[in-house]
Order: C-alpha cells, then structure tokens, then sequence
C-alpha cells in the first residue's frame, strides 16, 4: 500500500503524520524579544499635551523603555506619589510640607514647562476679547457678579454688547492643580476670596457646575451657553475657546502668550528656593500675565529599582535639554535656563 504522508505546519513547529503515528518535531526560532521596562505615572492634566508627546517620543528614541501616564489631576498624582504605587507623579500645584511628610519616600520637585490659566467664556453674539480684572473674576466665582452684563464687567469692556444673560461658572470637580493656580491668584489679589474660599487644589465652590479634568471643563464651556470657566492655555487653544485678558499688577490688561508667560518666571526667578516650590500667579512687571505656573514631576528620592533609576534620571534629563524644543509648539513655555542649569545639577539627589 502507497504511503501518504500530509505535512502540515505551524507557528512553533511541524506535525508529522505518517501510517498514523503523530510525531512533533519543534522548528527553531527567533528568542523573545525582551520585555519593555515600564514607567508608570499619574498626575495633572495641565501638562498631558506635552507629556504625551515627549513619552511618545522618547519611546522612540529608546524603544526598551515604555511611559504610561494617566492623567487623572494633581491631587491623584500626589496621593498615588505618596502612597509609592507609581513611579513619577505630576502636579501644577507643589506639595505642601505635610503632603511631603506623608509620603513614603521623600519627593523631589522637577519643573518641566511652564503654562497660563486663562478664564474661557461662551457668550452668545460675543466674538470680542473680554477684559476681566482678578477682583471680577472672584466676584464672579463667589456668586456675587451674575449677569455678563453686570455694570463692574461692562466698565472694563466698552464697546462690547455684553448681554443681559446669567454666568454659569464652570470649575474642576477633581483635585487640580490648575483649581490651585486659578484659586491662588484669586486669593492673592481678593481677600473676600483668600478668607471665604482659600487656595487649595479642592475648594468648596460657591458657586458653579463641575467638570472632571481640564477635558471636563472646556467640554462644559463649549456646551454652557454664558459659561465661564478657567482652562489651561493650551486647551483653550486646541478646543479654539476664547479667553481674555486679565489686569496684572501693573495695571495692564495682558494677553496670556508665551512671552507673558516667560515675563512672569523672569520677574519671579529669584525667589525659586531650592527645591523649586514656587507660586508665580500675579507677578510684577507690565508684560507678565498674573495667572502662570510651573509644572512639575514629582520625583521620589531613592528608587530601589537601578534600572528605573536610571531610565527617570535620563527620561528627565532628555526632557530638560532636548525636550523643551517641543514646548512652544504646543503652548507651552519652555523653562528659563538658570532653572534647567539647577535642575541638572538636582538630578543627583535621586538615589
């Protein structure tokens, strides 16, 4: 009797069937290819623009190592920092010494980029760029100025048709630091505010409705007929919201722009401490915009693991030299170089 054979192949080697008897005969093949180290990170939602370009970039350049980031807001990057279940945190906020002391290692402060806050509307019929002043924007937020057309908004804003609709104020639910940004400049400059209210990355909101991350609230501006809220400048940007101008220390209505943003750290560079913790909302000098922040890696000082110690410190060190190269682009200022210089040096203080 003729003999037949059927040879059949297969991903990890050949069955040979023969008279039937069965017999697996292994094909070589390539070894594994070696598993990703992974960084993993959450935080604020002011920087996820740039975050997730330079993680996508810096993946490219070193494909052995992956950054996942979740962008959940500042107060989450904190606790998840303090509770040593991720290996970076992100806040636009600096912790404060109780937050540093409850964390299980000590952190470090890392400015990456610097951004504005700026107060975003959707008045129907208004194409113009408002005015406002600090004093107004808490009155507003404080539920003391209701109407667009409120005799104390049309005083910084002649010319402009603001009618006669109701404000809805739009603020962050979650624990934000841009809601730290935005509450610090309001109780720098009311002290209504500052006694009522305070700064903090969660406040009990007179007034408003709110949304979850920066997402959350430009989501709710662009759908809020008479909505105002306060995004950061890059989100207002990609989403083509409007948003104004804000009085500054100096008496000038300033545009948020990079070079407002940049005038801000400048007028301010030489009370940056050492470990970088730093308010720079309502600063002197006419070309500086009053609502500026840095952002921050939060940073823990001894990381056991040698290769994610080594892979941060450089991920960092990309990110201070070739990585600012991509901050204007996306609205974003790029970090004044005396700060980059003692960044560089900080770097060895992660052991």
């Amino acid at each position: 009797m003729k003999l037949k054979t059927l040879i059949t192949s297969m991903a990890l080697g050949v069955v040979v069937v023969a008279l039937g008897v069965c017999a697996f005969v292994e094909s070589p093949s390539a070894a594994p290819a070696p598993a990703a180290l992974l960084l993993n990170g959450t935080g604020a939602t002011f920087p996820y623009i740039i975050y997730s370009k330079w993680f996508t970039e810096y993946n490219r350049l070193h494909p052995d190592i992956q950054i996942n980031y979740n962008s959940l807001g500042s107060g989450a990057g904190i606790r998840q920092l303090q509770a040593g279940t991720v290996d970076f945190g992100a806040s636009d906020a600096p912790m404060t010494d109780d937050q540093l002391h409850q964390a299980k290692v000590p952190a470090l402060h890392f400015p990456t980029v610097m951004g504005a806050v700026v107060a975003t509307y959707n008045i129907e019929g208004v194409n113009q760029e408002l005015n406002f002043t600090g004093e107004a924007l808490a009155d507003i937020f404080l539920g003391k100025i209701t109407k667009w057309n409120d005799p104390t908004l049309g005083a910084i804003n002649k010319g402009v048709n603001l009618p006669n609709a109701d404000i809805v104020v739009v603020h962050r639910s979650d624990g934000s630091g841009t809601s730290f940004v935005w509450t610090d400049y309001l109780s720098k400059v009311s002290k209504e505010w500052e006694t009522k209210v305070g700064r903090n990355a969660s406040v009990n909101w007179p007034v408003g409705l709110g949304g979850k991350g920066s997402e959350g609230v430009t989501g709710l501006v662009k759908q809020t007929p008479g909505a105002l809220g306060y995004v950061e400048l890059t989100y207002a940007i990609q989403n083509k919201l409007p948003y104004g101008r804000v009085k500054n220390s100096a008496g000038v209505f300033q545009k948020a722009d990079l070079s407002a943003v940049t005038a801000a750290a400048a007028s301010e560079a030489k009370k940056i401490p050492a470990d970088f913790r730093v308010s720079i909302t309502n600063p002197s000098g006419k070309a500086a915009y009053p609502i500026c922040t840095f952002t921050y890696m939060l940073i823990p000082s001894k990381i056991d693991d040698p290769a994610k110690k080594t892979a941060i410190k450089d991920f960092l060190h990309w990110m201070l030299t070739d990585g600012q190269n991509d901050a204007e682009g996306l609205s974003y200022a790029r970090l004044p170089k005396d700060v980059v210089a003692r960044e560089l040096k900080a770097l060895g203080q992660i052991n």
